[in-house]
């Protein structure tokens, strides 16, 4: 059983039927055979989106979501923002935000190679120092 991490979109496209990759998020979250986990700067991510776009309502229902999903919270430590500032100032060109930057390190501390992203710009491009790329799923 292997774990895999969960960015920001994915989060989001589970809360927003509307989005134009929530049925294939919904199908590849169903279908995972191994622990998923959350960094909370996804979560903190999400939630600014789900505010913006769906309201104040459905902020609150996402909050109280949060806490009937079977995952794992992981919050970033020190070094993973050490790796953040490295990974952003490596990949400069590339636009890359803060949170997918401690995705990145987080996956590499943790040891998870498989991403549940719909960003596969950034996801494919990064090359993490524990594998050869990420698997990203869907």
């Amino acid at each position: 059983m292997t774990s895999c991490l969960m960015d920001a979109g994915v989060l989001y496209a589970l809360i927003d039927n509307s989005d134009a990759h929530s049925a294939a998020v919904r199908h590849c979250f169903a279908e995972i055979n191994g622990d998923v986990v959350i960094p909370v700067p996804a979560i903190t991510e999400a939630a600014y989106f789900v505010w913006k776009n769906l309201g104040q309502k459905v902020l609150a229902d996402f909050a109280e979501d949060l806490s009937k999903m079977d995952v794992r919270f992981e919050n970033p430590i020190p070094q993973d923002y050490v790796r953040t500032a490295e990974i952003l100032r490596t990949y400069n060109d590339a636009n890359l935000d803060f949170v997918d930057a401690c995705i990145f390190a987080m996956a590499e501390r943790l040891n998870i190679t498989k991403i549940l992203t719909i960003d596969r710009r950034h996801f494919g491009m990064f090359r993490p120092n524990h594998c050869d790329a990420f698997e990203i799923l869907p």
